[in-house]
């Protein structure tokens, strides 16, 4: 690479906005840990203690100590890092040894390293791109973009500014957000909200935003249980990317919440959405809401451990009145039991009390997911078609709607 051509970049509002790229962040196993964009791989170019140390020689020593520090620990590991990102790309690396790619780059020290691959902003990104990321954009991704454009990936470019400016993006997006017309599955603990809500967005995609599966939690005291948390960052990053690809057919459809999901806060944009959108009501059976739960949460071994710790918890909040030992229950395999008493006892009062007042657009019955979803995707698409008339009003309550001869109040 001349000293003339510099390191292809592009614009974090560009990166995020590609289809189908593979997105790499360099960063060391603990900064991705700790928030990524979605849907990147994380190929370290120093491990977590590697970059301790360079971290240490750059405050202590000087820059060119960390410099030196670090391409000695990258020349002996990059044949590792340009074979994993070969494969990420679909790409097979030349036999050349990129160490000595990595000394022609480095030869000089790192000022004359920092021209030679200073940023070349592209306008739109190269067809199957390989988006490579740091935290601010500067010499592990520039560097490593010039070496595998040296070993002839030559569609691959770094993020400008790197995950800090990424995220900066998706915070704009997050604050900036205008949702279009908006439904809300309600209903009972078990009805299956999140079942039929999927099986809507695989029947009409892009209507709908998985709050629960984006916060890696079921929104409830046991929610947590054989799923794993997302921090509020990457719950708010998941969010953001989703409106990038923006909402189908102006209709947005979401499952009703809290203000938090877990331990992570709606973002208030979306949180308005979700008070002020159409609400509309799923009714099951108790049998099958038992059912449901079963296989939500005891799926697993690993989830039956989480219950149980959950369970314990749960017993020291409860009123004394209950005179049952829950975790007892679940040891003996009284699933059932175990679940139809939570759900009279504990669920269904605090979401009764939870929907006063609030009126339901419409019922569905929701034992057959597939079926409910198809039920619920005619009768959206009737009112978008009626959105514009006068007389309607989104939110006032309207008896409709098929529950095949289920109460709308049965549990």
């Amino acid at each position: 690479m001349s000293a003339q051509d510099g390191v292809p970049t592009l614009a974090a509002s560009t990166a995020l906005a590609v289809d189908g790229a593979v997105l790499v962040d360099l960063r060391a196993p603990a900064e991705f840990a700790a928030d990524h964009i979605e849907g990147a791989r994380n190929v370290p170019l120093l491990d977590d203690d590697e970059r301790a140390l360079v971290g240490l020689l750059y405050r202590r020593e000087s820059r060119q100590a960390a410099f030196e520090a670090a391409r000695e620990r990258v020349r002996a590991s990059v044949g590792r890092l340009v074979a994993s990102i070969g494969e990420l790309a679909g790409w097979t690396p030349p036999r050349r040894d990129p160490a000595q790619v990595v000394d022609e780059l480095a030869c000089d020290g790192i000022e004359a390293m920092d021209r030679r691959v200073r940023a070349r902003p592209l306008e739109r990104a190269p067809a199957r791109p390989v988006i490579l990321c740091c935290w601010r954009g500067g010499l592990r991704s520039r560097s490593v973009t010039a070496l595998l454009r040296e070993l002839g990936l030559e569609r691959v470019v770094a993020i400008e500014g790197g995950y800090k400016s990424c995220r900066a993006q998706l915070v704009v997006r997050l604050e900036s957000f205008e949702a279009p017309r908006t439904y809300v599955l309600r209903g009972l603990t078990g009805v299956g909200k999140t079942l039929v809500l999927r099986e809507l967005e695989r029947q009409r995609r892009g209507w709908t935003l998985d709050l629960e599966a984006t916060a890696g939690h079921r929104s409830s005291l046991l929610g947590a249980a054989g799923l794993e948390p997302a921090t509020q960052k990457q719950f708010e990053n998941r969010i953001a990317q989703r409106i990038a690809r923006g909402p189908g057919a102006g209709v947005l459809v979401l499952e009703g919440e809290s203000r938090k999901v877990g331990n992570v806060i709606v973002p208030s944009r979306v949180w308005r959405a979700l008070e002020t959108g159409a609400s509309l009501e799923l009714v099951a059976p108790t049998e099958r809401r038992i059912d449901v739960l079963i296989a939500d949460y005891l799926a697993t071994a690993g989830g039956r451990i989480e219950l149980r710790a959950s369970l314990s918890e749960l017993a020291r909040r409860i009123s004394a009145g209950w005179a049952v030992d829950l975790v007892s229950l679940l040891d003996h395999g009284r699933e059932r039991e175990l679940v139809a008493l939570l759900l009279e006892r504990w669920y269904d009062p605090r979401y009764r009390h939870s929907q006063q007042g609030r009126g339901a657009r419409a019922s569905f019955d929701s034992t057959d997911p597939v079926r409910c979803a198809h039920e619920l995707a005619d009768w959206i698409e009737r009112d978008l078609s009626h959105a514009h008339a006068p007389e309607l009003d989104p939110m006032a309550p309207v008896v409709s709607a098929p529950t095949r001869g289920l109460d709308s109040r049965a549990t």
